[in-house]
């Protein structure tokens, strides 16, 4: 190669010198005069000297001129690799992060989509900040995916203010941690990811986490596993500045909540979601020695749901009557947390109870009928749904379990004893795809569908595991048309582009796995303060989300203010935060949801409208064989609450707000 270079040079550089001495007039007149003149416009062309004279001194021109341009070469050779280097370096994600109180994010799965547009959001609000994701992967595989996820904003994210990095390696390795500096960084976010031992990969990384910034110091960490089992060893792990919670458990219970009470998801969604209206915490240092109701009443653009007690202690729903202490902070469900409400803290007098109020309790619900669940598919979240079902419905209910024919029969969860005859689980094998399937489980006599897609990590042959959930989807769509009934329908997603895809009736939901942890790791990445009261929000002994009917507050058919339904439901005990308007045409059932109004709104009141209220903790204990324990705990509710859709539909449920029995909550 070098050979053919040199006489490649040779062959242009030679004719071309030669040219130029034969065409120059003052060249010399002789020939050798001209030759030499060949060889010099020859070697200044190939920096080879200019020595002329004896061929030896001549020889020793051209040595020096190789030498020279071989230094030359090495030094730019050596240039040009280092820079190559550090150009590869970069794009491996192996360079160190500068920044401070910079947002990190630990690990890929599917929630990082969600954590990184909700904390780039955060970012944005806040100024110029970062968010650092490292994980095992290439930092510009990982750039260009977060890139290109429609819906989250990340695509326009060099346009803001805001400012993403990947970095790539082993998270269990604190020499790879430390590319984020997460000693120094604002919040550090710890994600579940998918195989059989994700979970001992998640305490792992947190051990690796300690062990580089310590346990006392440090910024706060929140972490999510899917197993319950490993969660008291993660939350040893997380240390004292840590936050661990259940994947696997709260999808499970955002599940049976959507299905039984369709569009709470979407409430869920909203209330978690930076976007949207959130939970904050005000201060109330000027309201002291006046009570809970007063206040509630008071504030324009906030609904407040608790006290958060000067020891950390939150105290959801309290009574209307319950005095302020000093030190005491107002929990609120506000849209705006760049700055607490003006009104928050100079509070004007509050209104009048209106005539069109409900002046007297509604009358208590009466018992609450046995419900009939269908369940199709089986994956490990399968069992939690079963065991939350078997806890939650009244006696004589039925459950019914569709697996496809090439799955495996899963075996019956156990029973606890206290809980015996209260659910009758029974297992069928059905294709699916065969049009025969469905109709022959008498759909109609169902009060809600609960549809499961497989495990990305257990079926290794099924690389989009949401196939399946759109395929079942569509044939109970097809059966909704064919009969003119409307199923309440919840589809567990393992993608969120599925969302998209998924056909759905006028009473059905779609819930992404994952979706609700994932803001959850947000809303306590951003304000740790919260984790307790989002502990006693989701939590099985604390307060729930309800969405009760609008005549329980207030007399269909009139106009009444949102501080009229505000002042209704602290009579009732309840904290109102939002409604849903019922619009006869509307689609979905999730749509004319609306979060903490104005208080001074006025609108006229159907009967077909729904409150969405924060419910009192439940006055009886749970079970004493249920032990288990995590944020979030979610309190399961059964109002059996459907609406008109332009549908038939059965409407089994008489439970108008109250939820499950106390002895179940």
């Amino acid at each position: 190669m070098l050979s053919w270079l040199a006489l490649g040079c040779l062959g242009v550089v030679v004719p071309v010198s030669t040219a130029l001495v034969w065409m120059d007039p003052a060249a010399p007149r002789s020939l050798s005069g001209r030759l030499t003149a060949v060889w010099r416009t020859s070697a200044e062309t190939l920096r080879l000297g200019v020595a002329t004279g004896a061929p030896p001194r001549m020889l020793l021109s051209v040595l020096l001129g190789l030498i020279a341009l071989l230094c030359v070469s090495t030094l730019v050779g050596v240039i040009t690799t280092g820079l190559g280097d550090r150009l590869a370096e970069l794009r491996r994600g192996r360079s160190t992060v500068l920044e401070r109180e910079h947002a990190v994010v630990l690990g890929w799965s599917e929630q990082v989509f969600t954590v990184v547009a909700e904390l780039v959001a955060v970012q944005n609000g806040r100024g110029r900040g970062v968010v650092a994701v490292l994980a095992d992967r290439d930092s510009a595989e990982m750039d260009a995916a977060l890139a290109a996820t429609p819906g989250t904003g990340l695509g326009r994210r060099r346009s803001g203010r805001a400012r993403l990095v990947c970095r790539s390696g082993t998270l269990t390795d604190p020499a790879a941690l430390a590319l984020v500096a997460p000693a120094v960084a604002g919040s550090v976010l710890v994600l579940p990811a998918e195989g059989a031992q994700a979970d001992l990969e998640v305490v792992r990384i947190l051990l690796a986490l300690g062990s580089l910034i310590g346990a006392a110091a440090g910024p706060p960490v929140v972490a999510a596993v899917r197993d319950g089992r490993y969660l008291p060893a993660a939350r040893l792990a997380a240390g004292p500045r840590g936050v661990v919670l259940e994947t696997d458990m709260t999808t499970a219970r955002l599940l049976v909540q959507s299905a039984r009470r369709p569009g709470l998801s979407a409430v869920l969604r909203d209330l978690l979601d930076v976007a949207g209206a959130e939970f904050h915490v005000v201060e109330g240092e000027r309201l002291a020695g006046s009570t809970f109701g007063e206040v509630a009443v008071r504030w324009e653009a906030a609904c407040a749901v608790g006290l958060l007690r000067a020891d950390g202690r939150p105290l959801l729903t309290p009574g209307p009557q319950t005095p302020l202490e000093p030190g005491d902070r107002f929990i609120v469900v506000a849209h705006d947390d760049t700055a607490p409400p003006t009104d928050c803290r100079t509070p004007t007098a509050p209104p009048e109870p209106p005539g069109n109020c409900r002046a007297t309790p509604a009358q208590p619900p009466g018992p609450e009928a046995p419900v009939r669940v269908l369940l199709l598919g089986w994956n490990r979240r399968a069992p939690l749904i079963v065991d939350i079902l078997r806890r939650t419905v009244r006696p004589d209910s039925v459950l019914d379990v569709v697996t496809g024919p090439d799955e495996e029969l899963p075996p019956a969860p156990p029973e606890p004893r206290s809980l015996a005859g209260r659910l009758a689980v029974s297992y069928h094998v059905g294709d699916l795809a065969r049009p025969e399937t469905l109709p022959a489980f008498d759909l109609s006599g169902y009060d809600s569908v609960i549809v499961l897609g497989a495990d990305a990590d257990a079926d290794a042959g099924c690389a989009r595991p949401d196939d399946r959930t759109l395929l079942a989807l569509l044939m109970l769509r097809a059966w909704e048309e064919e009969t003119g009934h409307a199923l309440p329908v919840v589809a567990e997603l393992h993608d969120h582009r599925s969302r998209a895809l998924a056909p759905l009736g006028p009473a059905s939901d779609a819930v992404v796995r994952g979706e609700l942890t994932a803001l959850l790791m947000a809303q306590i990445c951003r304000n740790p303060t919260l984790a307790p009261v989002f502990e006693e929000v989701f939590a099985a002994r604390g307060g729930a989300l309800g969405l009760c009917p609008a005549d329980r507050y207030v007399a269909p058919g009139r106009a009444a203010s949102f501080a009229t339904v505000v002042a209704a439901a602290l009579r009732h005990g309840e904290c109102a935060i939002g409604y849903r308007a019922h619009t006869p045409h509307s689609a979905r059932r999730q749509e004319g949801i609306r979060l903490c109004p104005g208080k001074s709104e006025h609108r006229v009141w159907a009967a077909e409208d729904e409150v969405v209220v924060v419910l009192p903790a439940p006055a009886v204990p749970a079970p004493a064989d249920d032990t288990r324990e995590g944020l979030p705990r979610m309190r399961q509710d059964d109002t059996g609450m459907r609406r008109n859709t332009g549908m038939r539909q059965d409407t089994k449920g008489s439970d108008p707000c109250g939820g499950d029995p106390p002895e179940l909550r």
